[in-house]
């Protein structure tokens, strides 16, 4: 009795699986002979072996044997699909025997109907294969081949053509161009597509459909290429360091994840490229310390150069791995390149003591605050009698103030009464009053002009009635705002005594109150000494020593002045003589 051999089963080839359009014609290669070192067809024929091939359609449990027929042959180690139909989808098993041994592989074969295979753009023609990939530097040529051609070009008979489609996208969409296309830079050649001078615009999909005359019948299939521009092979491709520079310095902390970033560039080469990190020498595969891993990923793809980084986990960082030594290499075919992290420990600030003093120093600002908000007007007088200038002695002026007042009893009765009082004798100023102080027979106007002149400020007393009581006081207010234009030392003060609509104030107060300060009387509120509207007036007139003891007094603050205090600082002073001069003139 005849012992059968016993049959190697190599199993199912997960690489040599096939996909097929419906209607186009395919071909299985016995992936047993894919390794011809291994299997070689004619050597195994020439020892007797025979090459069998079984199907186990999809739903089976059994092989069947192939019954061959004008549409599925057998050529060498190929099976023919002329063309492929969908219930040929199924494992396919090629089996190589003899009397004394028996090899056999499964292949699995995909028959797609039309309706099933994805498509980027309407345009594109149906593919059942994945598209193969395929590189062009910038600014040069090469030859783009139909996959498959070559080996299906074996077995057919000639007059085969191969068509050429481009599909590729463009501002107004994705477009199909079909060859021969428009700029002669892409020319087909015989089977071939031709580059002869590479450009980004000729990215994208690239398909060939081959027709091909096979014993008498007429069969094509369609393969698909994605053509990537790349830099051009002149440029450097040695690799480089991006980061950390060379004298970039890492800060860690104790007792905590430290991460270790280390960012290479390598130029476009169709080969093997590396990044990785040592420690002390040694990779981390060789490093007994599972406190330290890497993470890679690519950071950047730009026309086949690629940015790659690698970061150096180290969980729980201790004092002695300062002293360690970290470096982060790249290498490729063409260079290599490492540099050495550099570290330093981070200063801690004690948070206590940081937060104390940042509270006090918060508290000590809004407290300097307050009381600059509050006491601002006794500051400034506080200030100005220690540190300002004594006008008496830069100037030979002979009074401090000419007071202008409407001619009439009420105002005067404040001027004589309560101006003229304070300053004379409270204050200590030099107070002019021209009805007091002028000379019987005298010319109002010289002496007027004389008056002004001989003076350091102008009080004007505005009230109801200083524009309707004669031009005595008007003549007072124009000589005073002329001296003050032609950059003499005459400043000019506007005191509210009552408040006077804006249609009651004549031309010239109407334009001297945009640029001069305005002080206001309040009635009994302005009467002590220590008001508001004192302290305001003192600001505006000549400046009075003071001896210590009244300087402490200027401090003490009553009830109503504490909230009368909350305006800015002296924005009513005069703040354009120039201005003042031309609305004068």
């Amino acid at each position: 009795m005849q012992v059968q051999p016993r049959c190697y089963d190599w199993g199912e080839s997960s690489e040599r699986a096939v996909s097929v359009l419906e209607g186009e014609a395919g071909w299985l290669s016995c992936p047993l002979f894919s390794h011809p070192s291994v299997y070689n067809y004619t050597s195994m024929q020439s020892a007797g072996h025979n090459l069998v091939w079984y199907r186990l359609p999809e739903g089976h449990e059994l092989e069947q044997p192939i019954t061959y027929s004008a549409r599925l042959t057998r050529e060498r180690e190929r099976l023919w699909l002329q063309p492929a139909t969908a219930d040929d989808t199924g494992l396919y098993i090629c089996m190589l025997r003899n009397n004394s041994s028996c090899s056999k592989i499964g292949m699995r074969l995909k028959v797609l109907r039309p309706n099933e295979v994805v498509r980027g753009a309407d345009c594109e023609p149906l593919v059942a294969v994945a598209p193969t990939q395929e590189v062009i530097p910038l600014q040069e040529g090469k030859m783009l081949h139909c996959p498959d051609l070559q080996e299906a070009g074996k077995m057919v008979d000639k007059n085969t053509t191969v068509t050429w489609y481009h599909v590729w996208r463009s501002h107004s969409g994705i477009r199909c161009t079909k060859a021969p296309f428009w700029h002669n830079e892409r020319e087909q050649k015989g089977l071939s597509l031709e580059f002869h001078n590479m450009i980004v615009p000729y990215q994208g999909l690239y398909f060939c459909t081959v027709h091909l005359q096979r014993k008498g019948q007429t069969l094509n299939f369609t393969r698909s290429i994605n053509v990537s521009a790349v830099y051009p092979s002149s440029l450097p491709k040695i690799p480089s360091i991006l980061n950390p520079s060379a004298h970039q310095v890492f800060t860690v902390k104790q007792d905590t994840e430290v991460r270790l970033v280390c960012t290479g560039l390598f130029p476009f080469l169709d080969s093997w490229w590396e990044i990785w990190w040592t420690v002390d020498g040694k990779t981390l595969e060789k490093l007994a310390d599972n406190r330290f891993t890497n993470i890679n990923r690519q950071v950047k793809y730009d026309f086949g150069d690629r940015t790659e980084e690698s970061v150096l986990v180290i969980k729980d960082f201790q004092p002695e791995d300062l002293h360690r030594e970290f470096n982060c290499s790249v290498k490729n075919e063409k260079g290599f390149e490492t540099r050495r992290a550099q570290l330093q420990e981070e200063v801690s600030l004690p948070s206590m003591e940081l937060g104390c003093g940042l509270g006090v120093t918060l508290v000590l600002m809004l407290l300097l605050f307050v009381v600059y908000h509050v006491f601002w007007l006794e500051l400034l007088l506080l200030y100005r009698s220690w540190f300002g200038t004594d006008e008496r002695h830069t100037d030979d002026k002979e009074y401090d103030v000419y007071i202008s007042y409407a001619r009439s009893g009420e105002e005067e009765q404040f001027v004589l009464s309560t101006l003229r009082s304070v300053l004379e004798n409270e204050l200590g100023y030099s107070v002019c009053i021209f009805d007091r102080d002028s000379l019987p027979g005298g010319t109002i106007t010289d002496e007027t002009l004389s008056f002004v002149a001989r003076s350091r400020r102008l009080l004007v007393v505005v009230s109801p009635g200083y524009a309707s009581q004669g031009s005595q006081a008007l003549l007072e207010l124009k000589v005073g705002i002329d001296s003050m234009a032609r950059g003499g030392h005459l400043r000019v003060i506007l005191v509210q005594y009552k408040p006077v609509r804006r249609q009651g104030w004549v031309r010239e107060l109407r334009r001297a109150r945009v640029a001069l300060a305005l002080v206001r009387w309040q009635g009994d509120k302005s009467r002590e000494l220590t008001s508001r509207f004192w302290k305001r007036l003192r600001v505006e007139l000549p400046v009075r020593r003071v001896s210590g003891g009244e300087g402490v007094a200027l401090m003490r603050l009553h009830s109503q002045n504490s909230t009368n205090s909350q305006t800015g600082l002296i924005t009513n002073t005069v703040k354009d003589t120039q201005k003042v001069f031309n609305s004068a003139a």
